[in-house]
């Protein structure tokens, strides 16, 4: 797909288009996670709804975190990479020049300016660090409302899995003010490294972050 809307290109219906069609990118996601097979469309719908909106709302504190830049990430299907021990973001670059030239070529500067890309992917691991918090890991299935065990008034909460990379994505898609998820261009990498002769935006490969 061109994100080249011609002379009649409006940002208005693109944002809000936008906005609908991440979250059926997000829904997709979850729904080729292990252990949702089979599961309500409308209960997916609702989890990803829960996490996009949760990492939006994200303020992680501005902790320092050491950045490694790397080559290899192409063939290792890798764009960056969080380390707990020690804290340390892995930045593939040859992912990321990559992914810059695919957002030239389709046409999505809009979406996702130059830049942009190493940018989101430093603020998408930014996420991931922050969910490991045990209060926000907490928060974070609270929000989800996935109840494991309820013992009278009292609930116990279980993880959703793929709910914590929604998360990320939305937290970095506000963090760096772009128009579209880093989902949507993820997903376009997959498929342009999967040697596809198109890139539709039904695309269901998924690019490990």
């Amino acid at each position: 797909m061109s994100g080249d809307h011609g002379l009649d290109h409006d940002p208005g219906a693109d944002h809000d288009h936008g906005l609908g069609h991440d979250l059926d990118l997000a829904v997709r996601l979850l729904a080729g996670t292990p252990t949702h097979e089979g599961r309500d469309p409308l209960v997916l719908r609702r989890w990803a709804e829960a996490a996009e909106e949760f990492g939006r709302r994200m303020t992680p504190d501005p902790v320092p975190v050491r950045v490694i830049e790397r080559d290899g990430g192409l063939a290792a299907g890798l764009l960056a990479r969080y380390r707990s021990r020690p804290p340390v973001v892995e930045v593939y670059v040859d992912t990321v020049d990559r992914a810059e030239r695919l957002v030239a070529e389709l046409g999505w500067r809009h979406w996702f300016p130059a830049g942009s890309v190493r940018a989101a992917a430093l603020a998408h691991e930014r996420a991931h660090a922050w969910l490991h918090h045990a209060h926000v890991r907490s928060a974070f299935k609270r929000a989800l409302g996935h109840t494991a065990l309820r013992l009278g008034p009292r609930r116990l909460y279980a993880h959703v899995a793929g709910a914590d990379e929604l998360a990320a994505h939305a937290y970095a898609r506000a963090t760096c003010g772009l128009g579209r998820s880093p989902l949507l261009l993820t997903e376009a990498l997959a498929a342009a490294m999967s040697k596809k002769p198109e890139v539709p935006e039904s695309e269901t490969d998924r690019w490990v972050s």
